[in-house]
């Protein structure tokens, strides 16, 4: 089958580059020439070119650089200080006691930065020390750490939804929407795990040593003030639909650096450290983009991508069937490349399956995200889990099986989203609309 003998050359020039050292980005451009060169009579460099240059000149991407400045200022902020300091006095009553900490904290912080790594490091440095210093079992402060992380990959502001995004060519502000109901009850689930280990195992749970009255708690709240309200003219300008993902971009980076500046933390130091790490972190995402571009054009002209999705009409698989089909891919692909490189890498094949078998595209991007969140904490290439070896120095092992009950959670959340499919589609139908989002 001709397919099959593309998919292989394919795969092979690209696994060969990745393992030679090749970044992700110029991986994709030496697949794309190949295909170009061996496979159509079209001109590579010209047919590129163009394209490229039409992809990443996309107004939708300017939202991408500006939400990683904007996580980059409040990572050396003293965000995460305020943040431990406002919500232990509610969460240490709660089953489990301070352990939610890590998972409130990573979704308040999800919600103003949209990178998993930036959640993970952030969070991580605010409560491993707190936790440790209480005497919580170290394996649940690992766990729930590394995995309620990920969620950075679907509260928005999420990198990872805005290349979905551009990828698939749909609107950014409503895949936002569409991540908060599924990022709220996979938090949900998280804290529900906490509370269920600490009826099981009630001896590993420390006593509470300081008690607040319900006026301390109030009075320490208010240190929880600056990180909600961010939140809320982030989102709530998107969901109103008085701006677009672009433009609360924007805000959120005036609102950041107000923020960092009536800390006391925004030094000419921190502005320019921030600056280089976004720039950083951007040029890098922009380069896979450019890659997957060429790919997609590439694999375009071969008529690749059109091929397989007949096949796959053809073996006649249900729904539901496809969609397990693609988890189990994706949490493999996961386990050798990032999430973005793994959306980019793989959207011009599988867009076509999806919108065949009548799958809503904003829905199919809250249930990509989860899949490829699940990838961030599976060995060998489990991004948070080198994060986490970076913070903790435990052996890559143990954090990976702290991280096993929630990579199972995720698997039972995909479940949810399918059975539930409004979780993803209400925010997104009910919002406002609004041009160029």
């Amino acid at each position: 089958m001709e397919e099959i003998y593309l998919v292989s050359i394919f795969l092979f020039v690209l696994f060969l580059l990745l393992g030679t050292g090749v970044w992700v980005g110029l991986a994709l451009f030496g697949v794309a020439y190949l295909g170009l060169e061996m496979f159509t009579t079209r001109p590579a460099g010209d047919a590129m070119l163009t394209r490229i240059w039409t992809g990443s000149s996309s107004w939708t991407l300017t939202a991408l650089p500006l939400f990683i400045w904007m996580g980059e200022i409040l990572f050396r902020s003293r965000l995460s200080q305020d943040m431990f300091r406002g919500l232990s006095p509610w969460m240490q009553r709660l089953p489990g006691g301070l352990v939610h900490v890590n998972i409130v904290g990573c979704t308040l912080f999800a919600a103003v930065s949209g990178s998993s790594a930036a959640t993970l490091t952030t969070v991580g440095k605010m409560s491993i020390p707190e936790l440790r210093k209480r005497q919580y079992p170290e394996y649940m402060t690992i766990g729930t750490l590394a995995g309620a992380a990920t969620l950075g990959l679907m509260i928005p502001p999420s990198l990872t939804l805005i290349v979905y995004g551009v990828a698939v060519e749909q609107s950014i502000t409503k895949l936002f929407m569409a991540g908060i109901l599924p990022g709220i009850v996979l938090a949900g689930l998280f804290m529900a795990y906490v509370a269920g280990w600490s009826f099981l195992r009630p001896n590993e749970v420390p006593t509470i040593a300081d008690r607040m009255s319900f006026r301390q708690k109030i009075n320490e709240s208010r240190f929880l003030i600056p990180v909600i309200l961010l939140i809320l003219v982030v989102i709530g300008s998107m969901y109103g639909g008085w701006a677009t993902a672009t433009e609360a971009a924007a805000i959120g980076v005036l609102g950041a650096l107000i923020l960092a500046a009536a800390q006391g933390s925004l030094t000419p130091r921190a502005f320019i450290d921030s600056l280089l790490g976004a720039t950083r972190t951007s040029a890098m995402i922009a380069l896979i983009l450019m890659g997957a571009i060429a790919l997609t054009l590439a694999m375009g002209f071969t008529g690749l991508p059109r091929a397989l999705a007949e096949y796959i009409d053809s073996l006649e698989l249900s729904r539901f069937s496809l969609l397990m089909a693609l988890m189990l891919f994706y949490i493999v692909l996961g386990m050798f490349l990032d999430g973005i490189s793994s959306v980019v890498l793989t959207m011009a094949i599988v867009q076509p399956m999806v919108v065949n078998a009548g799958i809503d595209m904003i829905w199919f991007g809250i249930f990509i995200v989860i899949v490829v969140e699940m990838a961030q904490i599976t060995p060998p290439i489990g991004f948070n889990l080198f994060v986490m070896q970076g913070i903790t120095e435990h052996e890559m092992g143990f954090i990976a099986k702290a991280a096993l009950p929630l990579f199972m959670i995720m698997v039972l959340m995909v479940f949810i989203m399918i059975a539930v499919p409004e979780l993803a589609t209400y925010l997104p139908d009910s919002m406002r609309s609004r041009p160029g989002g």
